[in-house]
């Protein structure tokens, strides 16, 4: 850790730090394990190269996630925009408890029924490092074509990352979303970026949610990216059915509601996910 970087991070804790073991990181930010003098560690991150705001969307996402006392989250020591630091509690991390996937679905059910104010957010979000946009819509068929596929279409194609007939099938199929977004719903409280990297297990055996990316939003759009990558078993599913039951067509919006998860890792990673996303995309032709 930079010199500088310890510092600011010196005037975040509640204590002097003994030891500091770096626990690696991804593009755009590094974590570290911080030991203090009096014995309480604590987990740090550092998004050097993130955008700015990210430390605050992250630190008010896990607030309103624990809000609904639905599922844990990691919860925040402290934040600091200015030195791009987050310090969140430590977790000491557990094989899955015998339990796990049935209290997962169940916590998932009653964290989407605690619910939000409407579709959107307070504030502007980020899902990974990139922006998110967050003005709320009346109507989540508006919120979920212009507020989350058209920007990130319009996005990729200026990128060149998204080819031009793909992108312009994406643009006209904005125009059914009333039909193919299902039954309407009161918003629900999600988490917004929901794979399997994106829960840790706690020490007892539990899920701890952590990096959201929050909004209010259709439940079943956390649920298509939990089967987007795998991780999660069908019993997790089954709990959060028979605890907060599905429209029955459910099933065939999976793919419709993995378009915006594709569409990120498409920005982002361009390659294979492309073909993912014209799979998904040409399902709903």
């Amino acid at each position: 850790m930079e010199a500088g970087v310890r510092a600011a991070l010196e005037t975040l804790l509640p204590g002097p730090i003994r030891n500091l073991d770096a626990l690696g990181g991804g593009s755009i930010g590094e974590s570290w394990c911080a030991d203090l003098a009096s014995g309480e560690r604590f987990f740090v991150k550092h998004y050097r190269d993130g955008p700015e705001g990210l430390v605050g969307a992250e630190s008010r996402g896990l607030s309103w996630l624990s809000e609904a006392d639905a599922l844990p989250a990691a919860q925040v020591v402290t934040a600091s925009d200015d030195n791009a630091l987050l310090v969140l509690e430590w977790i000491e991390s557990a094989p899955r408890g015998a339990e796990f996937a049935d209290n997962l679905g169940r916590g998932l059910a009653l964290l989407h029924r605690f619910g939000a104010p409407g579709f959107g957010f307070s504030e502007q979000g980020f899902v990974g490092s990139l922006p998110q946009t967050n003005e709320p819509c009346e109507r989540w068929a508006d919120f979920y074509a212009y507020r989350r596929i058209e920007p990130l279409v319009r996005r990729a194609m200026d990128e060149r990352s998204l080819p031009a007939d793909l992108a312009r099938e994406a643009s006209q199929l904005l125009a059914r979303f009333d039909s193919l977004c299902g039954p309407a719903e009161e918003p629900s409280r999600l988490h917004g970026d929901l794979w399997g990297g994106n829960v840790m297990v706690g020490p007892g055996g539990e899920a701890v949610l952590i990096d959201p990316a929050v909004y209010g939003g259709h439940r079943e759009i956390d649920l298509a990216m939990m089967r987007l990558f795998g991780g999660f078993p069908e019993r997790t599913f089954d709990a959060y059915a028979n605890e907060q039951p599905l429209a029955e067509e459910a099933g065939d919006r999976v793919l419709f509601y993995q378009l915006y998860p594709l569409l990120v890792h498409v920005v982002l990673f361009g390659g294979g996910y492309v073909d993912q996303f014209a799979e998904a995309l040409r399902a709903y032709r």
